[in-house]
């Protein structure tokens, strides 16, 4: 198994498997899809690190402030899924470090696959 032993799972080496036994982090909606974001504000580099409690876990170099982390979120987020950012927007945790974020014009599928390419494991 991919797991760094501690409860997450690791982007380096995830698993198609491993994503898909740790929960519905993704969700499809009418149009797009909803994901389930756990924010590490401050860190050294935006990435995806892992996944945790049903949530995928992004590190971010923004602070906390001012909605400067929602901002860069979005914008990350629309790197990632190859969507410019209008079609993403935050839905639910503004002021918290656990968010919601809505995708429109991508499958759940897509956008885990994009969140979590597929490694050899």
């Amino acid at each position: 198994m991919c797991s760094g032993g501690d409860g997450y799972l690791w982007e380096a080496g995830v698993c198609e498997g491993d994503v898909s036994d740790a929960g519905e982090f993704v969700r499809d909606v009418a149009d797009g899809c909803t994901v389930s974001v756990r924010v590490q504000p401050g860190a050294k580099r935006d990435a995806v690190v892992g996944l945790h409690a049903g949530a995928v876990k992004v590190a971010l170099c923004a602070p906390p402030v001012d909605g400067k982390a929602n901002e860069a979120l979005i914008a990350f987020v629309a790197e990632k899924v190859g969507l410019p950012r209008a079609r993403i927007s935050l839905v639910a945790g503004a002021a918290s470090r656990s968010k919601v974020v809505r995708i429109t014009g991508k499958s759940a599928a897509e956008v885990r696959a994009a969140l979590f390419p597929v490694s050899d494991c």
